[in-house]
């Protein structure tokens, strides 16, 4: 008789047994690493209110631009993951550009800006697309005349940076101040991180233990560390295009393993900003998944770093849940009150 209540037990421990099984577990300490850290800032541009409300009004101010119509945020759109929803980018009179519109989310955290890395400050990259013609096309002693003959412009400037001028310096200064306000964080993922194991469902977790496996997924190879990137370039494998094919990195730095590589973009907030790839080949994450599974197409540069991917259907499923849980709270985004 005595018997009965241990067999009734043991019965209910079997019954139990995968339901505490398929729980998400905690992260461990090594998971760690991927916690973002704190917004990085260079020592002669920190974050002020100032100097993001001055940033913030020149980013979306059309004015800057050759055309009069055309702001940083036509193609960093904040409610399209702040790029432009479009295989690659709209430039200047309507003109089809060759890559796609990369998104300014978590750029406060890079060390290498554009496709092919040919900006080496967030302050000299905000610049880069108002000086390009087929971009912005910006006029830019003409644009500065013009702002110096706004006061509340000039009112912007002082209070931003007191004793400096209206100049390309500056302008370049405060948009880069406002695109480190620019950051995805708080996402399902990071919460799993600081302890809640309900923030993310059992499929994203094993989706992360796929991604970085080395054995498995090995997207952590390039896509490293709390931003999920490098920082550097890699040729993927895509299908170049037309007669002449866009070098990436190659144009930059002239060595044969740059050639068709191009920056390892962040995957935060990464399920926003498709079309994906820098030539927007994949519509979905599932596409992109695929892509790599196969170990690309083009394998003529392939890098060391790519690999065929023995992948179950789960794994890709698992891949694809684990990518959406990098999507951050995103605050409200009110579009300022442009000086006149």
């Amino acid at each position: 008789m005595q018997t009965l209540p241990i067999l009734a037990l043991a019965a209910a421990a079997m019954l139990a047994g995968p339901a505490f099984a398929d729980k998400v577990p905690l992260p461990t300490a090594a998971d760690r690493q991927w916690q973002l850290p704190a917004v990085p800032m260079p020592g002669d541009n920190a974050s002020t209110p100032a100097r993001v409300a001055l940033g913030k009004a020149l980013f979306f101010d059309p004015r800057l631009s050759g055309n009069g119509a055309t702001s940083c945020a036509s193609c960093h759109n904040p409610s399209l993951g702040w790029s432009d929803g479009l295989k690659t980018a709209i430039g200047m009179g309507g003109v089809v550009l060759a890559r796609a519109t990369p998104t300014i989310v978590n750029t406060a955290f890079n060390t290498q800006f554009m496709w092919d890395g040919r900006k080496k400050s967030l302050e000299d990259q905000a610049l880069g697309p108002m000086k390009a013609a087929d971009e912005m096309n910006t006029d830019f002693p003409a644009v500065i005349d013009r702002l110096r003959a706004m006061p509340a412009y000039v009112t912007l400037f002082e209070r931003a940076y007191p004793g400096e001028p209206v100049g390309e310096e500056t302008i370049a200064k405060a948009m880069a101040a406002f695109e480190r306000t620019v950051v995805s964080k708080d996402s399902p993922f990071d919460r799993w991180l600081a302890g809640d194991a309900r923030a993310i469902t059992l499929s994203q977790y094993r989706g992360f233990r796929v991604f970085a496996d080395p054995a498995r997924g090995n997207c952590g190879t390039c896509h490293s560390g709390p931003n999920f990137t490098d920082n550097g370039f890699h040729n993927i494998g895509l299908r170049g295009a037309g007669a002449k094919p866009d070098m990436g990195r190659f144009a930059i730095r002239p060595v044969a393993a740059m050639k068709g590589a191009f920056k390892t973009p962040t995957l935060r907030d990464i399920a926003l900003t498709g079309p994906y790839f820098r030539d927007g080949s994949a519509a979905t994450l599932r596409d992109v998944v695929e892509h790599y599974a196969r170990g690309g197409d083009d394998r003529s540069n392939l890098s060391g770093d790519m690999k065929r991917l023995d992948l179950s259907e789960q794994d890709k499923s698992d891949l694809v849940a684990f990518l959406h849980a990098l999507t951050g709270r995103r605050p409200p985004v009110t579009t300022p009150l442009l000086p006149q």
